[in-house]
């Protein structure tokens, strides 16, 4: 899948968001540096908007970012619930498909996975 449809299928995401007048209950951010690109972070960001799609979550919203400083972990994919975000690393498709099913969905984050769990600023 190439760049432009990636692009297309997260406006189509936000749009129907924007449509159902609701606000996000979960961002998803995969890191889309040099780094992560190379370790697969396009398949992941792919696989992630996919999933969201399928199982029409329209109060989740994906994004992407640059570099994360994980070079190491990538790549790497942020889950942001209220004031905390879990950071996963070393994710692929399949890892990406069970964070949407089993995280997001089912609010049981994937411990074995997870590289920091931290609180954010609202």
């Amino acid at each position: 899948m190439k760049l432009e449809e990636l692009r297309q299928i997260r406006e189509r995401v936000q749009d129907e968001l924007r449509l159902r007048g609701g606000s996000a209950r979960v961002r998803i951010v995969v890191g889309m540096g040099t780094s992560g690109i190379a370790a697969g972070a396009r398949q992941v960001l792919r696989a992630i908007l996919d999933e969201v799609s399928r199982r029409e979550l329209g109060d989740v919203v994906v994004g992407q970012t640059g570099e994360k400083g994980l070079a190491s972990h990538e790549p790497v994919v942020e889950v942001y619930e209220g004031d905390r975000v879990t950071v996963y690393g070393g994710v692929d498709t399949d890892l990406a498909r069970r964070i949407v099913s089993e995280h997001v969905v089912n609010g049981r984050p994937l411990e074995e996975h997870v590289l920091e769990v931290r609180e954010v600023d609202g």
